[in-house]
């Protein structure tokens, strides 16, 4: 292991908000990393101006919102965690062109969401919630009608990526007969079948449920028009994101009939947090699910998450691997014992490259491996050189006065000997 770093470890300060799970703080402290702070909510404003003042390491989950102003308080900043799935509360091609990498968690509470679903389809298959809206109120509704079993019904699934496809295997491990729609071809696991169209699968479906991402494509994708080309009697299970569903059509749909029930998790508005009231057109049908986002948020996904993005946060600090960097350029980088490692950040220009290997060969500094990626507007390259090379000797400090450098760091020495 190298002797010296760009930064005792002990100096690098990591604040983790939002109460990011434990996991998280044990993975920096297995590696090395003492000067850790938490705070249990998000913060905003000169709260978070201030709290960002003398930081390397951040992390933070859905409700922190990290603008540009609030990147530019960060001068310490090098690279962010959102200890979740998506990245929207982050200004990420702001970090980009500061040079800060950004980490998340695309696929660790993928389990939690699909059986979150699946226990909504059985609840809406049964008609749960009208019974027991009906039992806190006296009623005692024990009658078979509008209650059915899951075996032999259709799932249609909608986006067939990490969900979907888990959602997939258990729901076809409990009798179902699964047909998916993804804009990109996908191959299908066990006995599931892809629908030529996503209007085919809407009129063959007893019950649909999305999983795509936010984008311009899918925002508002499930309209009057298409809600009317489901089956009379299906259901609609929205756990992706809140715009995907035209909400005003969905409770027209519902009221009409065509629509048997829905479950929603995720919805156009949310509450910035649990102060702010809750509202919904939904609220007050008994034949929908409401539930607060909380498609993820299990104590077994939390924990994966936070082991997950801190396990890519300390591989940045301590070796410059950007594998999993939603707003970067991907390097996958070794860690050599016998090399001193130098990482250079710049805007994408012609003949960066040369001038770096020049700081080197100048010195008659033998490089042993560069890893280079660009992607026409950030270029990241690690340097590593044969033995151990003095930091006195100037390197870094001509590297950062190259024209077009965002940044530039040492990353370790290698050892005496």
């Amino acid at each position: 292991m190298a002797e010296r770093l760009s930064l005792p470890k002990s100096k690098i300060n990591v604040l983790l908000l939002e109460n990011v799970h434990k996991s998280a703080v044990e993975l920096f402290k297995r590696n090395g990393y003492s000067s850790i702070r938490t705070v249990n909510e998000a913060l905003d404003g000169d709260a978070l101006k201030k709290a960002l003042k003398d930081v390397h390491i951040l992390g933070i989950r859905s409700r922190t919102k990290l603008t540009k102003e609030m990147l530019a308080a960060a001068e310490k900043l090098m690279t962010v965690g959102a200890f979740c799935i998506g990245t929207n509360q982050i200004d990420t091609k702001c970090a980009k062109k500061m040079g800060i990498p950004v980490f998340n968690a695309p696929y660790s509470n993928t389990r939690s969401v699909a059986e979150l679903v699946l226990a909504e389809i059985i609840m809406l298959f049964r008609g749960v919630p009208q019974r027991s809206w009906g039992a806190h109120e006296g009623a005692w509704d024990k009658s078979v009608k509008g209650a059915r079993e899951i075996r032999g019904k259709v799932l249609g699934i909608v986006g067939y990526g990490h969900i979907g496809t888990q959602l997939s295997v258990i729901a076809e491990a409990m009798g179902m007969q699964v047909r998916f729609y993804d804009i990109i071809e996908k191959l299908a696991i066990g006995n599931a079948q892809a629908c030529r169209s996503f209007d085919n699968l809407l009129a063959t479906a007893d019950v649909i449920s999305l999983h795509v991402p936010e984008t311009p494509e899918t925002k508002n994708m499930i309209t009057a028009a298409k809600l009317a080309k489901m089956k009379k009697g299906a259901f609609l299970i929205n756990a992706a994101r809140g715009n995907v569903v035209e909400i005003p059509a969905l409770v027209d749909a519902l009221k009409s009939g065509h629509i048997a029930g829905a479950a929603l998790d995720v919805f156009p508005k949310e509450p910035s947090g649990a102060d702010e009231k809750f509202k919904s057109p939904l609220q007050g049908m008994r034949n929908v699910i409401l539930t607060p986002h909380i498609g993820g948020s299990t104590e077994e996904a939390q924990a994966n998450i936070g082991a997950e993005v801190a396990e890519k946060l300390v591989k940045y600090s301590d070796n410059g691997s950007t594998i999993g960097a939603v707003n970067f350029v991907e390097v996958a980088l070794p860690q050599q014992s016998d090399t001193t490692r130098f990482m250079h950040i710049h805007r994408d220009v012609p003949g960066v490259m040369a001038k770096i290997s020049e700081v080197f060969s100048r010195r008659k500094i033998n490089i042993a491996g560069q890893y280079l990626r660009t992607d026409g507007e950030i270029g990241y390259v690690v340097t590593d050189v044969l033995g151990r090379v003095e930091v006195g000797m100037g390197i870094r400090k001509e590297l950062a006065v190259i024209e077009g450098t965002v940044r530039t760091r040492f990353l370790y020495e290698a050892p005496k000997g």
